[in-house]
Protein backbone atom coordinates (compact mmCIF):
# COMPACT_ATOMS: atom_id res chain seq x y z
CA UNK A 1 0.00 0.00 0.00
CA UNK A 2 1.32 3.77 -0.88
CA UNK A 3 2.10 6.03 1.25
CA UNK A 4 -0.68 8.33 -0.28
CA UNK A 5 -3.18 5.45 -0.22
CA UNK A 6 -2.17 5.14 4.09
CA UNK A 7 -2.31 9.10 4.58
CA UNK A 8 -5.98 8.61 3.01
CA UNK A 9 -7.35 6.25 5.10
CA UNK A 10 -5.75 7.75 8.43
CA UNK A 11 -7.60 11.43 7.38
CA UNK A 12 -10.90 9.14 6.65
CA UNK A 13 -10.91 7.67 10.28
CA UNK A 14 -9.77 10.64 11.53
CA UNK A 15 -12.86 12.84 10.13
CA UNK A 16 -14.90 9.88 10.56
CA UNK A 17 -14.81 11.12 14.74
CA UNK A 18 -16.50 14.04 15.77
CA UNK A 19 -13.67 15.29 17.52
CA UNK A 20 -15.48 18.02 19.49
CA UNK A 21 -16.73 14.54 21.73
CA UNK A 22 -13.35 13.69 21.79
CA UNK A 23 -12.82 16.95 23.19
CA UNK A 24 -15.37 16.82 25.83
CA UNK A 25 -14.84 13.69 26.81
CA UNK A 26 -11.22 13.96 27.06
CA UNK A 27 -11.38 16.72 29.19
CA UNK A 28 -13.69 15.46 31.70
CA UNK A 29 -11.53 12.55 31.91
CA UNK A 30 -8.44 14.53 32.72
CA UNK A 31 -10.60 16.14 35.78
CA UNK A 32 -12.02 12.42 36.82
CA UNK A 33 -8.40 11.89 37.77
CA UNK A 34 -7.46 14.39 39.72
CA UNK A 35 -10.87 13.27 42.10
CA UNK A 36 -9.23 9.39 42.40
CA UNK A 37 -5.80 11.55 43.17
CA UNK A 38 -7.83 13.40 46.10
CA UNK A 39 -8.84 10.65 47.02
CA UNK A 40 -5.92 8.75 47.51
CA UNK A 41 -3.74 11.91 48.61
CA UNK A 42 -5.84 14.59 50.20
CA UNK A 43 -5.49 14.64 54.20
CA UNK A 44 -8.65 16.19 54.42
CA UNK A 45 -10.33 13.01 52.32
CA UNK A 46 -10.22 10.86 55.27
CA UNK A 47 -11.86 13.15 57.68
CA UNK A 48 -14.90 14.31 56.05
CA UNK A 49 -16.79 15.04 52.75
CA UNK A 50 -15.46 17.82 50.86
CA UNK A 51 -18.94 18.87 50.52
CA UNK A 52 -19.50 19.06 53.85
CA UNK A 53 -19.79 22.98 54.07
CA UNK A 54 -18.88 22.95 58.05
CA UNK A 55 -15.74 21.83 57.05
CA UNK A 56 -14.39 22.13 53.64
CA UNK A 57 -12.70 24.88 52.39
CA UNK A 58 -13.56 27.06 49.22
CA UNK A 59 -10.49 25.53 47.62
CA UNK A 60 -11.39 21.86 48.41
CA UNK A 61 -15.47 21.76 47.70
CA UNK A 62 -14.47 23.15 43.70
CA UNK A 63 -12.02 20.35 43.31
CA UNK A 64 -14.55 18.30 44.22
CA UNK A 65 -17.74 19.94 42.60
CA UNK A 66 -15.53 20.54 39.26
CA UNK A 67 -15.48 16.87 39.18
CA UNK A 68 -19.15 16.00 39.26
CA UNK A 69 -19.24 16.58 35.58
CA UNK A 70 -17.20 13.41 34.75
CA UNK A 71 -20.24 10.63 35.48
CA UNK A 72 -22.78 12.30 33.49
CA UNK A 73 -20.80 12.84 30.52
CA UNK A 74 -19.62 9.56 30.59
CA UNK A 75 -22.89 8.55 30.68
CA UNK A 76 -24.64 10.65 28.20
CA UNK A 77 -21.56 10.76 25.63
CA UNK A 78 -22.12 6.43 25.83
CA UNK A 79 -25.12 6.79 24.65
CA UNK A 80 -24.39 9.29 21.59
CA UNK A 81 -21.81 6.74 20.91
CA UNK A 82 -24.30 3.78 20.97
CA UNK A 83 -26.23 5.89 18.10
CA UNK A 84 -22.97 6.82 16.14
CA UNK A 85 -21.84 3.40 16.09
CA UNK A 86 -25.40 2.46 15.49
CA UNK A 87 -25.00 3.93 11.65
CA UNK A 88 -22.55 1.03 10.97
CA UNK A 89 -24.48 -1.76 12.67
CA UNK A 90 -27.72 -2.96 11.90
CA UNK A 91 -30.21 -2.51 14.73
CA UNK A 92 -30.10 -6.57 15.54
CA UNK A 93 -25.97 -6.00 15.57
CA UNK A 94 -25.90 -2.88 17.43
CA UNK A 95 -28.07 -4.47 20.39
CA UNK A 96 -25.96 -7.23 20.50
CA UNK A 97 -22.68 -4.77 20.94
CA UNK A 98 -24.44 -3.27 23.66
CA UNK A 99 -25.80 -6.49 25.53
CA UNK A 100 -22.53 -7.88 25.13
CA UNK A 101 -20.14 -4.57 26.26
CA UNK A 102 -22.65 -4.65 29.33
CA UNK A 103 -21.96 -7.29 30.46
CA UNK A 104 -18.26 -7.30 30.07
CA UNK A 105 -18.38 -3.77 31.67
CA UNK A 106 -20.30 -5.41 34.71
CA UNK A 107 -17.74 -8.12 34.61
CA UNK A 108 -14.95 -5.55 34.38
CA UNK A 109 -16.10 -3.29 37.05
CA UNK A 110 -16.48 -6.53 39.82
CA UNK A 111 -13.40 -8.16 39.02
CA UNK A 112 -10.78 -5.74 37.30
CA UNK A 113 -11.40 -2.29 38.90
CA UNK A 114 -12.17 -3.66 42.51
CA UNK A 115 -9.12 -4.93 42.36
CA UNK A 116 -7.42 -1.67 41.50
CA UNK A 117 -9.43 0.01 43.42
CA UNK A 118 -8.44 -1.94 46.66
CA UNK A 119 -5.63 -4.00 45.95
CA UNK A 120 -7.08 -6.51 47.93
CA UNK A 121 -7.05 -10.44 46.14
CA UNK A 122 -9.51 -11.96 48.53
CA UNK A 123 -12.64 -9.59 47.13
CA UNK A 124 -14.18 -8.90 50.21
CA UNK A 125 -15.52 -5.38 49.06
CA UNK A 126 -17.35 -5.11 45.62
CA UNK A 127 -17.72 -1.60 44.87
CA UNK A 128 -20.37 -0.76 42.32
CA UNK A 129 -19.52 2.81 40.42
CA UNK A 130 -19.85 4.39 37.39
CA UNK A 131 -18.57 1.63 35.16
CA UNK A 132 -21.07 -0.59 36.35
CA UNK A 133 -23.84 1.76 36.27
CA UNK A 134 -22.91 2.15 32.26
CA UNK A 135 -22.94 -1.84 31.84
CA UNK A 136 -26.18 -2.08 33.36
CA UNK A 137 -27.16 0.63 31.08
CA UNK A 138 -26.25 -0.96 27.85
CA UNK A 139 -27.82 -3.41 28.84
CA UNK A 140 -31.21 -1.87 28.96
CA UNK A 141 -30.45 0.06 26.21
CA UNK A 142 -29.85 -3.11 23.71
CA UNK A 143 -33.57 -3.62 23.94
CA UNK A 144 -34.77 -0.05 24.30
CA UNK A 145 -32.98 0.86 20.60
CA UNK A 146 -35.89 -1.01 18.86
CA UNK A 147 -38.24 1.64 20.04
CA UNK A 148 -38.42 4.80 17.92
CA UNK A 149 -36.42 7.38 18.87
CA UNK A 150 -38.95 9.98 20.27
CA UNK A 151 -39.97 7.32 22.28
CA UNK A 152 -36.48 6.74 23.50
CA UNK A 153 -36.10 10.02 24.36
CA UNK A 154 -39.71 10.30 25.98
CA UNK A 155 -38.55 7.62 28.26
CA UNK A 156 -35.25 9.35 29.30
CA UNK A 157 -36.87 12.71 30.19
CA UNK A 158 -39.34 10.83 32.04
CA UNK A 159 -36.91 9.00 34.22
CA UNK A 160 -34.39 12.00 34.96
CA UNK A 161 -37.32 14.51 35.18
CA UNK A 162 -39.15 11.84 37.49
CA UNK A 163 -36.83 9.58 39.30
CA UNK A 164 -36.44 12.04 42.35
CA UNK A 165 -40.34 11.54 43.03
CA UNK A 166 -38.46 8.33 44.09
CA UNK A 167 -36.30 9.82 46.43
CA UNK A 168 -39.07 9.17 49.62
CA UNK A 169 -38.72 5.34 49.25
CA UNK A 170 -36.12 3.67 51.31
CA UNK A 171 -36.21 0.23 52.04
CA UNK A 172 -33.53 -0.67 55.11
CA UNK A 173 -31.56 -3.90 56.54
CA UNK A 174 -29.83 -7.06 53.69
CA UNK A 175 -33.43 -8.00 52.43
CA UNK A 176 -33.15 -8.91 49.05
CA UNK A 177 -35.66 -6.33 48.17
CA UNK A 178 -33.83 -3.96 49.65
CA UNK A 179 -30.85 -4.83 47.46
CA UNK A 180 -32.50 -4.97 44.69
CA UNK A 181 -33.72 -1.59 45.21
CA UNK A 182 -30.72 0.00 45.96
CA UNK A 183 -29.45 -1.36 42.88
CA UNK A 184 -31.95 0.56 40.94
CA UNK A 185 -32.44 3.88 42.98
CA UNK A 186 -30.68 4.14 46.67
CA UNK A 187 -26.71 4.19 47.27
CA UNK A 188 -26.52 1.70 50.44
CA UNK A 189 -24.10 -0.69 51.94
CA UNK A 190 -24.82 -4.56 52.40
CA UNK A 191 -22.99 -7.26 54.24
CA UNK A 192 -23.46 -10.51 53.58
CA UNK A 193 -21.67 -13.87 54.79
CA UNK A 194 -19.85 -11.95 57.90
CA UNK A 195 -17.22 -10.19 56.43
CA UNK A 196 -17.81 -10.10 52.34
CA UNK A 197 -19.77 -6.34 51.85
CA UNK A 198 -21.08 -4.91 48.55
CA UNK A 199 -21.09 -0.88 48.18
CA UNK A 200 -23.81 0.47 45.73
CA UNK A 201 -22.24 3.69 44.77
CA UNK A 202 -24.22 3.99 41.33
CA UNK A 203 -27.75 2.87 41.44
CA UNK A 204 -28.60 2.19 37.45
CA UNK A 205 -32.35 3.75 37.23
CA UNK A 206 -31.14 7.77 37.12
CA UNK A 207 -28.16 7.02 34.70
CA UNK A 208 -30.60 5.10 32.29
CA UNK A 209 -31.88 8.12 32.13
CA UNK A 210 -28.84 10.58 30.88
CA UNK A 211 -27.71 7.52 28.64
CA UNK A 212 -31.35 7.30 26.85
CA UNK A 213 -31.43 11.29 26.64
CA UNK A 214 -27.64 11.08 24.96
CA UNK A 215 -28.63 8.52 22.52
CA UNK A 216 -31.01 10.40 21.37
CA UNK A 217 -28.45 13.16 20.93
CA UNK A 218 -26.82 11.15 18.81
CA UNK A 219 -29.40 12.08 16.11
CA UNK A 220 -27.96 15.75 15.81
CA UNK A 221 -24.26 14.03 14.72
CA UNK A 222 -25.37 11.65 12.31
CA UNK A 223 -24.28 12.46 8.53
CA UNK A 224 -25.78 15.43 6.90
CA UNK A 225 -27.17 16.88 9.55
CA UNK A 226 -26.87 20.77 9.18
CA UNK A 227 -23.98 21.78 11.54
CA UNK A 228 -25.52 24.93 12.49
CA UNK A 229 -28.58 23.85 13.48
CA UNK A 230 -26.42 21.07 15.67
CA UNK A 231 -25.09 24.19 16.92
CA UNK A 232 -28.43 25.93 17.62
CA UNK A 233 -30.37 23.11 19.31
CA UNK A 234 -26.94 22.33 21.48
CA UNK A 235 -26.68 26.02 22.52
CA UNK A 236 -30.61 26.31 23.29
CA UNK A 237 -30.84 23.10 25.08
CA UNK A 238 -27.49 23.88 27.41
CA UNK A 239 -28.57 26.89 28.05
CA UNK A 240 -32.07 26.14 29.45
CA UNK A 241 -30.73 23.48 31.00
CA UNK A 242 -29.06 25.82 33.59
CA UNK A 243 -31.85 28.07 33.59
CA UNK A 244 -33.97 25.63 34.60
CA UNK A 245 -31.68 24.86 37.23
CA UNK A 246 -31.12 27.81 38.35
CA UNK A 247 -35.02 27.84 38.67
CA UNK A 248 -35.78 24.61 40.37
CA UNK A 249 -32.91 25.10 42.84
CA UNK A 250 -34.08 28.37 44.04
CA UNK A 251 -37.46 27.78 44.58
CA UNK A 252 -36.50 24.42 46.51
CA UNK A 253 -39.22 22.32 46.24
CA UNK A 254 -38.27 19.38 43.85
CA UNK A 255 -35.08 17.98 41.83
CA UNK A 256 -32.51 16.73 45.11
CA UNK A 257 -33.20 15.41 48.41
CA UNK A 258 -30.44 18.23 49.57
CA UNK A 259 -32.16 21.89 50.25
CA UNK A 260 -29.42 24.70 49.51
CA UNK A 261 -29.49 27.25 52.49
CA UNK A 262 -28.32 30.72 53.23
CA UNK A 263 -24.64 30.49 54.56
CA UNK A 264 -23.00 33.23 56.51
CA UNK A 265 -20.63 34.35 53.68
CA UNK A 266 -22.07 34.65 49.94
CA UNK A 267 -19.26 32.30 48.54
CA UNK A 268 -20.54 29.56 50.82
CA UNK A 269 -23.96 29.74 50.03
CA UNK A 270 -23.55 29.83 46.25
CA UNK A 271 -21.32 26.64 47.49
CA UNK A 272 -24.60 25.30 49.19
CA UNK A 273 -26.70 25.96 46.08
CA UNK A 274 -24.57 23.81 44.20
CA UNK A 275 -24.18 21.27 45.88
CA UNK A 276 -26.32 19.07 44.40
CA UNK A 277 -26.81 15.32 44.90
CA UNK A 278 -24.94 12.66 42.66
CA UNK A 279 -25.80 9.43 44.53
CA UNK A 280 -28.17 8.67 42.58
CA UNK A 281 -27.86 11.85 40.50
CA UNK A 282 -30.51 14.29 41.11
CA UNK A 283 -32.33 16.13 37.89
CA UNK A 284 -30.68 19.14 39.41
CA UNK A 285 -27.24 17.70 39.18
CA UNK A 286 -27.68 16.25 36.02
CA UNK A 287 -29.02 19.60 35.07
CA UNK A 288 -25.99 21.26 36.26
CA UNK A 289 -23.43 19.18 34.82
CA UNK A 290 -25.26 18.30 31.67
CA UNK A 291 -26.00 21.79 30.49
CA UNK A 292 -22.88 23.38 30.39
CA UNK A 293 -21.56 20.63 28.48
CA UNK A 294 -23.48 20.68 25.89
CA UNK A 295 -22.69 24.42 25.52
CA UNK A 296 -19.09 22.94 25.09
CA UNK A 297 -19.70 20.91 22.55
CA UNK A 298 -21.58 23.56 20.41
CA UNK A 299 -18.34 25.79 20.88
CA UNK A 300 -15.83 23.79 20.28
CA UNK A 301 -16.50 21.85 16.83
CA UNK A 302 -13.91 23.53 14.86
CA UNK A 303 -10.41 22.82 14.11
CA UNK A 304 -8.22 22.12 17.22
CA UNK A 305 -4.94 23.36 18.39
CA UNK A 306 -2.11 21.22 19.83
CA UNK A 307 -3.78 21.26 23.44
CA UNK A 308 -7.05 20.13 21.79
CA UNK A 309 -5.46 17.17 19.91
CA UNK A 310 -3.67 16.42 22.65
CA UNK A 311 -7.14 16.41 25.00
CA UNK A 312 -8.56 13.98 22.56
CA UNK A 313 -6.09 11.54 22.48
CA UNK A 314 -7.68 10.78 26.44
CA UNK A 315 -11.03 11.19 24.71
CA UNK A 316 -10.58 8.33 22.14
CA UNK A 317 -9.48 5.63 24.93
CA UNK A 318 -11.30 6.43 27.70
CA UNK A 319 -11.84 2.73 29.24
CA UNK A 320 -8.03 2.24 28.28
CA UNK A 321 -7.06 5.21 30.62
CA UNK A 322 -9.90 4.84 33.13
CA UNK A 323 -8.16 1.38 33.79
CA UNK A 324 -4.34 2.20 34.25
CA UNK A 325 -4.60 5.05 35.91
CA UNK A 326 -6.71 3.48 38.89
CA UNK A 327 -4.25 0.83 39.19
CA UNK A 328 -1.17 3.44 38.88
CA UNK A 329 -2.94 6.22 41.55
CA UNK A 330 -3.31 3.67 44.02
CA UNK A 331 0.15 2.30 43.62
CA UNK A 332 1.26 5.92 43.60
CA UNK A 333 -0.60 6.04 47.05
CA UNK A 334 0.91 2.71 48.23
CA UNK A 335 4.35 4.13 47.71
CA UNK A 336 3.32 7.69 49.83
CA UNK A 337 2.22 5.79 52.59
CA UNK A 338 5.50 3.65 53.22
CA UNK A 339 7.38 6.82 52.43
CA UNK A 340 5.34 8.40 54.96
CA UNK A 341 6.20 5.62 58.20
CA UNK A 342 2.60 3.80 57.13
CA UNK A 343 2.78 0.77 56.84
CA UNK A 344 2.22 -0.69 53.37
CA UNK A 345 -0.90 -3.00 54.01
CA UNK A 346 -2.33 0.78 55.43
CA UNK A 347 -3.00 0.63 51.15
CA UNK A 348 -4.66 -2.55 51.03
CA UNK A 349 -8.30 -1.72 51.35
CA UNK A 350 -11.72 -3.47 52.60
CA UNK A 351 -13.69 -0.71 51.89
CA UNK A 352 -13.67 2.34 50.08
CA UNK A 353 -9.96 4.23 49.90
CA UNK A 354 -11.43 7.53 52.23
CA UNK A 355 -13.66 4.99 54.91
CA UNK A 356 -10.50 3.78 56.32
CA UNK A 357 -10.08 4.51 59.99
CA UNK A 358 -6.62 3.49 59.87
CA UNK A 359 -5.73 5.94 57.09
CA UNK A 360 -6.94 9.37 59.19
CA UNK A 361 -3.54 10.91 59.97
CA UNK A 362 -2.17 9.85 56.42
CA UNK A 363 -2.28 12.30 53.58
CA UNK A 364 -1.35 15.74 52.05
CA UNK A 365 -2.03 20.00 51.29
CA UNK A 366 -4.31 20.16 47.96
CA UNK A 367 -1.03 21.16 46.39
CA UNK A 368 0.25 17.94 46.43
CA UNK A 369 -2.36 16.28 45.49
CA UNK A 370 -2.38 18.97 42.46
CA UNK A 371 0.80 17.96 41.51
CA UNK A 372 0.49 14.29 41.47
CA UNK A 373 -2.23 14.73 39.43
CA UNK A 374 -0.43 16.52 36.45
CA UNK A 375 2.24 13.75 37.02
CA UNK A 376 -0.25 10.95 36.74
CA UNK A 377 -1.41 12.86 33.41
CA UNK A 378 2.24 13.73 32.00
CA UNK A 379 3.15 9.43 32.61
CA UNK A 380 0.09 7.99 31.28
CA UNK A 381 -0.06 10.55 27.81
CA UNK A 382 2.41 8.49 25.66
CA UNK A 383 0.71 5.04 26.99
CA UNK A 384 -2.47 6.38 25.52
CA UNK A 385 -1.40 7.82 22.84
CA UNK A 386 0.75 4.98 21.67
CA UNK A 387 -2.77 2.84 22.53
CA UNK A 388 -4.99 5.28 20.28
CA UNK A 389 -2.54 4.59 17.71
CA UNK A 390 -2.88 0.76 17.57
CA UNK A 391 -6.74 0.65 17.86
CA UNK A 392 -6.96 3.02 15.40
CA UNK A 393 -4.75 1.12 12.69
CA UNK A 394 -6.38 -2.12 14.07
CA UNK A 395 -10.05 -1.90 15.53
CA UNK A 396 -11.19 -2.78 11.56
CA UNK A 397 -9.28 -6.32 11.87
CA UNK A 398 -9.85 -6.73 15.73
CA UNK A 399 -13.33 -6.03 16.49
CA UNK A 400 -12.57 -6.93 20.25
CA UNK A 401 -10.85 -3.51 20.87
CA UNK A 402 -14.17 -1.75 20.66
CA UNK A 403 -14.77 -3.56 23.82
CA UNK A 404 -12.07 -1.70 25.39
Amino acid sequence: MSTITITASLKAIKTARVESIDLLRGTVIIIMALDHVRDYFHGSAYLFDPTDLHHTSIAIFFTRWITHFCAPVFTFLAGTGARLSGLKRSKKELSFFLLTRGLWLVVLEIFIMNLGWTYNPLYDVVVLQVIWSLGFSMIAMSALIYLPIRFILLIGLVITFGHNALDVVHLHGSKAESFIWSLLHERNSFHFFGHFSILVGYPIIPWLGIMAIGYCFGELYVPGFDAMKRKRILLITGFSSIVLFIILRYVNVYGDASHWTVQQKPVYTLMSFLNTTKYPPSLLYTLMTLGPSLIFLALTERPLHLIGNGICVFGRVPMFFYIVHVYFIHLLALIAVVLTNHNWSDMILSTWVTDNDHLKGYGFNLFTVYIVWIIVLVVLYPFCKRYDQYKRANLAAKPWLSYL
